[in-house]
């Protein structure tokens, strides 16, 4: 029994609750207007980021003229204009306030009034949404705009034409007799005698007292107003009684026959003589302040000539400045370097003398050392001005910073906590991987600068897809780039000091703790790189500095070199190596160091000798040239010319100042390959061997 009485419940229950069913199903449809129930959910965009419908009423597709709401998303519906749906629904989750507004809908040619109400409990994440077509009521709102536009317009145009000033008079003009008849005010205003108006005025009396300057523009406008009809106004002057000439203004109508005769000219005169003192009042004063405004725009074109004379000058002085800075900056650092290598020599030479050979050793190497020191100053100086000569290749950034993780981790030291953000499936670089990782410690080093009672330090790779917008604010055209950001928690830096922190030489370290030079070189680093460097900093709050190198077009596996240093491998004299140069020392040193290795050296002093020499031996092995040489002839023209015979023939550019134009920025044939002035032997050898493979 109990079984049964709980299935005899059941039944009631299910059937109570498709009575409320029906019953609600019912008002929902008894709603004329549209309805729908909206439920936030979590999309690819982020949590609510979109909304699907999940119920709605038949009037929703009356109203909105979308049918199947049921189940669709709103980006799915309204891709262009989510966002600002979700912005404004998701308050009404979000706070539970009511809204109501009006939209209109231009794709189906309705204003809507929407209204929206969260559906308690907010756990629920509901809302719904009522959908009322008021498209009849903005309508009839217009038109009413309308109707009292042209009410307030012909309002306005009475009174203008009752304020322009009194009627003074009347006439009605019989034009097939050539009649006037006026009043006494109409004759007075034409300084006649009141007797003639009564018994009829012809046109020519009329005219007789016009002011004879008026004559002319008075005769077109009444032939105008006789051949087309209607309407006529037309403002002239008339001599009075004083013999003064006063202002008025005739008002009339002309009346056609059927077959376009003028008929009848009826009308009135109208006083405007103190409107035309007001309005000659007022052009005097227009006048005046016409002049005023062109003496304005004279003195301002004259202030705005002295501002731009005073920039210009304020530009040049702070280049100047600036090249001074640059001067004296690379004066002081060479200055100390030169010291030192000719104090070395010096020594050298005196120990010599003196037969004490052991202490040359030392001289040596700190002679060796300043050299170093002097080659790496060029290099950061070239690198600021875009023209330090890179190797680029394709590169993984990601793999870049991981291999400086442990160099980058002892120069900051313990105190600083290092955090790295690699992004995932980061794109490849194509970029000078030794520039790059100079460029990322230099960063390093500079935010350990700023964080000197320690901090944190983070290094973050990214991919940046740059609109037009975010592109132009970094100097850069739209497109794709690699973001590699270094960020510290230091003391940061001003607007003033941010705009000068890529010059070379300033600092704002102590004298003796910073040269100046090392954020400029990453600066041109970056540019000649076809990027950009960007700094963020915020006083107190830190700094983050962000190399921007574009997407390499050509995908794949980032080339990873092995980094060696062995020494140079001793040749068996079998190579023959033409080495040219312009500079003699500079073509003596390599020579020597070949023959040392082992190597057969030939030697040119300019292209064309060179070029002369590669003709006449077809043994050469490989050719070692500089780039910037004299008599016509640069080293690439020189490669290229030699390689129209022998296109095999292995080359290696030697160069302190190598224009990446001229050598294809970085785009080298196969065979080919550069290195930098000043060069060790055991770097060239290195070289010299894997270009030519030599036992």
């Amino acid at each position: 029994m109990s079984r049964l009485r709980a299935l005899a419940d059941g039944s009631t229950v299910q059937a109570q609750f498709e009575e409320s069913e029906a019953r609600r199903r019912a008002l929902f449809e008894a709603i004329d207007d549209g309805f729908c129930i909206i439920e936030f959910i979590d999309g690819p965009h982020g949590p609510l980021s979109d909304y699907v419908h999940i119920e709605s009423n038949s009037g929703y597709e009356r109203q909105t003229g979308i049918a199947g709401i049921v189940g669709k998303r709103l980006r799915e519906i309204e891709p262009d204009n989510a966002d600002v749906w979700l912005k404004v629904i998701g308050g009404v989750l979000e706070t539970g306030m009511v809204i109501r507004f009006e939209q209109e809908f231009v794709a189906i040619g309705r204003h809507i009034e929407v209204s929206a109400t969260r559906v308690e409990p907010q756990s629920l994440r509901q809302v719904s949404v009522l959908f009322r077509d008021i498209t009849e009521r903005k309508r009839a709102e217009s038109a009413l705009r309308d109707s009292e536009a042209r009410a307030r317009d012909a309002v306005e145009r009475v009174q203008l034409a009752l304020g322009a000033g009194a009627i003074i008079g009347t006439w009605l003009w019989d034009v097939q007799a050539d009649s006037f008849t006026v009043d006494d005010a109409f004759s007075m205003a034409f300084g006649l005698d009141p007797a003639l108006g009564r018994v009829g005025l012809k046109l020519e009396n009329l005219v007789e007292t016009v002011h004879p300057d008026d004559r002319d523009g008075l005769a077109k406008a009444m032939s105008e107003a006789l051949a087309r009809g209607g309407a006529y106004a037309h403002q002239y002057r008339t001599r009075r009684r004083d013999g003064k000439y006063y202002w008025l203004e005739a008002n009339g109508r002309v009346e056609l026959s059927a077959d376009g005769t003028p008929l009848n000219f009826p009308g009135v005169l109208i006083d405007i003589e103190n409107r035309r003192a007001v309005e000659a009042e007022r052009d005097r004063a227009l006048a005046a302040l016409r002049s005023l405004n062109d003496t304005l725009e004279q003195r301002v074109e004259q202030r705005t000539t002295a501002l731009l004379a005073a920039e210009e000058a304020l530009r040049q002085a702070q280049k100047m400045e600036a090249v001074g800075q640059l001067t004296g900056g690379l004066a002081h650092d060479f200055n100390n370097i030169l010291a030192g290598i000719g104090g070395s020599l010096e020594l050298m030479k005196t120990r010599l003398a003196q037969g004490r050979i052991g202490d040359i050793d030392r001289y040596l190497t700190g002679a060796q050392s300043a050299v170093k020191r002097a080659a790496a100053l060029t290099q950061r100086l070239l690198a600021f001005s875009r023209r330090q000569t890179l190797d680029p290749k394709p590169s993984d950034v990601n793999r870049v910073v991981a291999g400086m993780q442990e160099l980058i981790t002892r120069s900051v030291g313990p105190g600083i906590a290092i955090e790295t953000v690699a992004a995932g499936g980061l794109w490849t670089a194509f970029v000078d991987v030794g520039q790059l990782e100079n460029a990322l410690l230099n960063l390093c080093i500079n935010a350990r600068d700023a964080m000197p009672d320690g901090g944190k330090l983070t290094i973050e790779t990214g991919n940046r897809w740059l609109d037009e917008r975010a592109a132009a604010q970094r100097g850069l055209p739209p497109g794709q780039y690699i973001s590699l950001c270094v960020s510290d928690t230091g003391t940061g830096m001003p607007a003033d000091i941010v705009e000068r922190a890529f010059d070379p030489f300033f600092t704002t370290k102590p004298i003796g703790q910073g040269t100046g030079l090392g954020l400029s070189m990453v600066y041109g680093f970056a540019g000649q790189s076809g990027g950009a460097a960007r700094i963020y900093s915020e006083i107190d709050k830190g700094t983050m500095i962000c190399i921007y190198l574009p997407r390499h077009a050509a995908e794949g596996e980032a080339e990873e070199l092995p980094i060696d240093d062995t020494p140079a491998p001793v040749a068996n004299g079998q190579n023959l190596i033409l080495v040219v140069d312009d500079e003699p020392l500079v073509r003596m040193v390599a020579v020597e160091i070949l023959q040392d290795l082992g190597y057969s050296v030939l030697e040119a002093e300019d292209g064309p000798s060179a070029l002369k020499i590669l003709n006449t031996r077809p043994d050469i092995d490989l050719l070692i040239t500089d780039v910037g040489m004299p008599n016509g002839m640069n080293g690439r023209q020189l490669a290229d010319a030699a390689r129209v015979e022998r296109p095999d023939l292995n080359v290696l550019f030697v160069t302190g100042y190598a224009e990446n134009a001229v050598l294809n920025h970085g785009h080298l044939e196969r065979g080919m390959q550069v290195m930098t002035k000043p060069f060790v032997a055991d770097a060239l050898g290195r070289r010299v061997k894997e270009l030519i493979g030599g036992e």
